[in-house]
């Protein structure tokens, strides 16, 4: 990987065996990843990006708009998120094993023990948040695998800083990002059907769009709303 410069913009290139070119712009600052085949040179990546500032510039002024959340303490009275709805937390030490549940719609409780550290409250909160987006995607994963036909032969679930999903062909496996428990569980479809259809199409071609919009027609408007929602306070790398 290397850096060019165009103007005031600064891009990190990745060259692949790959056919085409492929051009992302990263949260939490905008920061642009061009894919590149390995016979394209530096000069035929600028004039690619050149010809896509426009769009480079909207990307980048909407995550610079997106609302942020503070860093997290895990302490009473922090706001916390669930399936898209706003929590306050509630942290009761006691003796016992480590429980986190959800109170009257308002509060999320995390029982610990006596003396737990910042380190342990965030694990305890990290585990009870991967063990409920397991609860809710394993069924909207298998009805999606059963409707496109796909070849998914693993799927789970890992803490990832610039992508909602992954998908790896050649393994018929998909990965959901962690953060996506704290999302509307529509999102979470979302990018579960996003992540199976690679399983059909590769890249992101007039294919791959008209398979989204035969399976899910809605799913732009799920796009723009998971992509405006608050975003981990830590700094995204790609």
């Amino acid at each position: 990987m290397h850096k060019i410069t165009i103007s005031d913009l600064e891009v990190d290139v990745h060259r692949k065996d790959i056919k085409n070119l492929h051009l992302g712009v990263y949260p939490p600052d905008g920061r642009v990843r061009v894919a590149a085949p390995l016979n394209i040179d530096d000069d035929a990546v600028r004039l690619f990006v050149i010809s896509k500032l426009g769009w480079i510039k909207k990307q980048q002024r909407e995550f610079k708009s997106q609302p942020r959340q503070s860093k997290r303490e895990y302490v009473s009275g922090e706001s916390h998120y669930f399936l898209g709805d706003r929590y306050l937390l509630n942290v009761v030490y006691r003796k016992g094993h480590p429980v986190v549940s959800i109170r009257n719609k308002t509060y999320i409780d995390l029982f610990v023990k006596e003396g737990s550290d910042f380190d342990y409250r965030k694990r305890v909160m990290t585990e009870w948040y991967r063990s409920e987006l397991k609860v809710l995607a394993e069924p909207l994963v298998e009805k999606w695998k059963t409707e496109l036909d796909v070849p998914l032969s693993h799927w789970g679930i890992r803490s990832m800083k610039t992508k909602w999903g992954s998908c790896n062909i050649e393994r018929g496996r998909i990965l959901l990002n962690l953060e996506l428990a704290k999302k509307p569980q529509h999102c979470l479809e979302y990018i579960i059907v996003h992540e199976l259809v690679h399983l059909l199409e590769r890249h992101h071609n007039d294919r791959f769009v008209g398979l989204m919009d035969k399976f899910m027609p809605q799913w732009r408007l799920y796009r723009d709303e998971l992509n405006a929602l608050p975003l981990k306070h830590e700094q995204w790398e790609y």
